[in-house]
């Protein structure tokens, strides 16, 4: 990236609509939030559900925002903490407006190569890949967090430089026809859906109708772009068809199908990375993957064909892949000082669902203990599942199981369900709360164990995490010596 700065005053009003008052410079970011802010961002007075980012602008500015994008019918009580851009004040919630005009323009300008990656699960681990494996062939630009919905995405667009080489953006949902606008703002080159699963089924009436909320991700692609598919999921042809009938020019799909043309051979499981031999357009491609778990080598398939359709170097790519880490909350491994040894917590406590949950599962089975560990599952409620919620959560007992799990600790009155239903031998504590969990685990824990931390955000399975880790002096977990990734296409 250069050292332009990201906005002008004059771009940005040209791309909002706003007017100036005050004198303003460039900016050089763009945030919602005082907490994380740096000096020299616009700052983005949105509303939220409970509060209106309007009433932390003087707050802002103080901490040197540069300036602060504000509804014009409240710019004149902010006038005199700084320098503003006030748009006009109409509709529900005139600044997301303009935050989503300025993300247009963002898009408009810029010659990058933009993917974008949805599903029901992977999304965020795909665009963190995505993110790694880009990063070292250009200036790339993707999605912070899981900034993937009516807010995230603009700011996402508004955010990335003019002279960004890829984007990745990842774009969600909770209900139908959330994902057009956001693709329409995104204009993928390449759209990518990881795999569709009962997630938020509450809100739809069938699997199907996910699917088809899904293939929405396409509407925007840009003429003659590439569309990326499961080939492995049973909505492969149904998102085939959302695919072949907008402006995509081809379809990759990838998986363990035969017929994928992303394709992989063998994938070899170890407890902290894995090793996939794959098929990449015809192209024998071995590498290291630096996550361990098989939904993660399924995931690298799907990165791998968006490297391929973006027309970025693959033999890089697959020797990047072996560097990648986890993102937080979403397999993060830390060794735990317990007694005179050690124990491992794979944090998985960003989200949860009955798909995730399974694959953490299976993660958990592979790794290793040592002396009297166990492996220990702390699982909390899993939400947005609808009438079959209860029926979902006992459900797991047969991969608890089938993961040889030890000890299952669960939080909330629908996980309550699944240690009912587990054999009293593999029962640790069930308790209405995260919080009930905390003293009968930290008492539980012995050296040699592998204790996973998963559940939906709102049942706050984090505060286990950040108890273990208070407890135990605690840190990165360190990773085997690894294979070195090689290709055929790849100077040795």
């Amino acid at each position: 990236m250069t050292d332009a700065p990201l906005w002008t005053p004059d771009a940005l009003q040209a791309a909002t609509g706003g007017r100036l008052l005050g004198e303003a410079a460039s900016v050089t970011g763009a945030s919602i939030d005082t907490r994380t802010l740096q000096p020299g961002d616009l700052f983005v007075a949105l509303k939220g559900d409970a509060r209106d980012g309007h009433g932390f602008v003087p707050d802002a500015l103080a901490r040197g925002a540069a300036l602060a994008l504000v509804s014009g019918d409240r710019a004149e009580a902010l006038a005199s903490a700084g320098p503003l851009l006030a748009v006009p004040a109409e509709g529900p919630d005139p600044v997301l407006a303009a935050l989503r005009r300025l993300g247009v323009a963002a898009r408009a300008r810029t010659g990058a190569q933009v993917a974008a990656v949805t599903g029901s699960v992977g999304k965020t681990g795909t665009k963190e890949a995505l993110r790694h494996v880009l990063a070292a062939q250009g200036a790339t630009h993707a999605s912070a967090a899981s900034y993937n919905n009516h807010w995230g995405v603009p700011l996402t667009l508004a955010r990335m430089p003019e002279a960004t080489r890829f984007g990745v953006f990842e774009i969600g949902m909770n209900h139908g026809a959330e994902i057009l606008p956001l693709t329409a703002m995104v204009r993928p080159h390449v759209a990518l859906i990881t795999t569709v699963e009962p997630v938020h089924i509450e809100h739809f009436r069938s699997l199907s109708a996910i699917a088809d909320a899904k293939g929405e991700i396409f509407s925007g692609i840009e003429p003659g772009g590439v569309a990326i598919l499961n080939r492995d999921n049973p909505n492969f042809s149904r998102l085939l068809a959302h695919a072949q009938a907008s402006r995509a020019g081809r379809v990759i799909s990838f998986g363990e199908h035969p017929e994928a043309d992303v394709r992989a051979q063998r994938i070899v499981l170890r407890p902290d990375l894995s090793v996939v031999d794959a098929v990449v357009m015809g192209m024998p491609v071995t590498y290291q993957l630096g996550t361990p778990g098989r939904h993660t080598a399924m995931n690298s398939l799907g990165v791998m064909a968006v490297v391929h359709a973006l027309g970025a170097d693959l033999a890089r790519a697959a020797l990047s892949l072996a560097a990648l880490k986890p993102p937080v909350g979403r397999g993060e491994r830390t060794l735990l000082r317990v007694g005179d040894g050690e124990a491992v917590l794979v944090d998985e406590s960003y989200n949860a669902n009955p798909a995730s949950v399974r694959a953490a599962l299976a993660t958990l089975a592979g790794m290793e203990t040592a002396g009297r560990g166990r492996r220990i599952a702390v699982l909390g409620d899993m939400l947005e599942l609808g009438e079959g919620a209860e029926a979902a959560h006992r459900g797991l007992c047969e991969a608890v199981e089938a993961a040889g799990i030890d000890a299952v600790f669960t939080a909330g009155p629908l996980m309550a369900g699944l240690f009912e239903a587990l054999p009293v031998a593999r029962r640790g504590v069930a308790g209405q709360t995260s919080g009930d969990l905390v003293e009968p685990l930290l008492a539980s824990l012995r050296a040699g164990d592998a204790v996973m931390v998963k559940g939906s955000n709102s049942i706050r399975m984090g505060r286990i995490v950040e108890a273990l880790k208070a407890r135990y002096a605690s840190e990165p977990a360190p990773r085997e010596s690894a294979l070195r990734a090689v290709s055929p296409a790849a100077p040795r």
